[in-house]
């Protein structure tokens, strides 16, 4: 089971809470890989801790439908399905439509220029060969604006797809496609506009688009 010996580790975290970070981070990246037998003996000595966090962390990532356990046999990586993406991306895009549509109306000055920087940010990520931080700057934007809908449900609902979209996400972000970049940051940046205007119909329309577009383009990369 490979894994690289050069990572770094979040600080100020519990052991289990470095464990399941990282853990969920190599499960994202492909590191370890979809179907790959998991030891928590060998995870233990790769992170340097005991074998009690990473059976924690294994526990937290099988709740989040990224790894199965079976008590007593072994822990794998979920595989996933290419034709997943049309049962993910879309409820994604609707709540985030929903979202943007009633952050028009709250969303304040401040938080308006928040985005303006992330969006820059991702794209000097993208520029740089950062893929990682480039999702994580995107996933920033849209989760600020889905703070901005004040509505815990469509985060409790949005928080859970992420997860899994993220593993399909790194893959498309790490392909080499300057006219997707393109087209992401012109889309953020019209979503901004349309906020600032308090345009819920055009956010909500925008937003989705952004999240629809990279959809088919993921599922024909794959």
């Amino acid at each position: 089971m490979p894994v690289p010996p050069d990572f770094t580790t979040p600080i100020r975290m519990s052991a289990k809470e470095r464990a399941f970070s990282q853990l969920q981070r190599w499960i994202i990246e492909g590191v370890l890989h979809p179907g790959e037998k998991l030891l928590d003996a060998e995870l233990a000595e790769s992170l340097a801790v005991s074998r009690t966090p990473i059976r924690e962390a294994l526990q937290l990532l099988e709740v989040q439908g990224l790894v199965s356990m079976q008590p007593g046999k072994e822990t794998r990586v979920t595989l996933i399905e290419k034709n997943d993406i049309f049962k993910l991306y879309p409820p994604l895009a609707a709540l985030h439509a929903l979202a943007a549509e009633l952050a028009a109306a709250r969303i304040l000055p401040e938080q308006l220029e928040t985005l303006r920087e992330l969006n820059a940010r991702f794209g000097h990520a993208m520029e740089s060969g950062e893929p990682y931080q480039a999702m994580e700057y995107d996933e920033q934007f849209h989760n600020l604006i889905v703070d901005a809908a004040d509505n815990a449900y469509i985060a409790s609902f949005s928080a859970s797809l992420q997860i899994h979209i993220r593993r399909f996400k790194y893959v498309f972000l790490k392909q080499p496609m300057p006219g997707s970049l393109a087209a992401s940051l012109e889309e953020h940046t019209s979503i901004v506009r349309a906020l600032e205007q308090r345009d819920a119909h055009g956010a909500a329309a925008m937003m989705k688009q952004n999240l629809t577009r990279p959809m088919h383009e993921l599922h024909a990369l794959i």
